[in-house]
């Protein structure tokens, strides 16, 4: 646990109370994404945001020690997302949905 203490931080105020690393904003479940979906090396990681591998590290020990809870946040998330998508459509999107509408009506006639 000595390890995860220096490393790890949960803050209420910062990023939610997510899990992260220490003195930073990047959370354990953006180093997890980036590993584990976006398949970039915990040493790429570390290089590309400037942080100690150690901490890269830390992060990804303290993800698997905790996997379940925070995979089931991160699904709530995206599902939070994707109701507030469809109650709220984008601007753009209606745009580009009535400029499409105006093209197909104007070949048509």
């Amino acid at each position: 646990m000595q390890v995860q203490q220096e490393y790890i931080q949960i803050s209420a105020e910062i990023r939610d109370g997510k899990p992260r690393i220490a003195n930073t904003r990047i959370t354990v479940e953006d180093i997890a994404i980036w590993h584990l979906k976006q398949g970039y090396s915990l040493i790429e990681i570390a290089g590309k945001y400037d942080l100690s591998i150690a901490s890269v590290y830390a992060a990804m020990a303290y993800y698997f020690d905790h996997r379940e809870d925070i995979d089931r946040r991160t699904a709530e998330e995206i599902e939070q997302i994707e109701v507030l998508k469809r109650s709220s459509p984008s601007r753009l999107e209606e745009k580009l949905r009535a400029l499409r509408n105006d093209a197909t009506n104007s070949l048509s006639s």
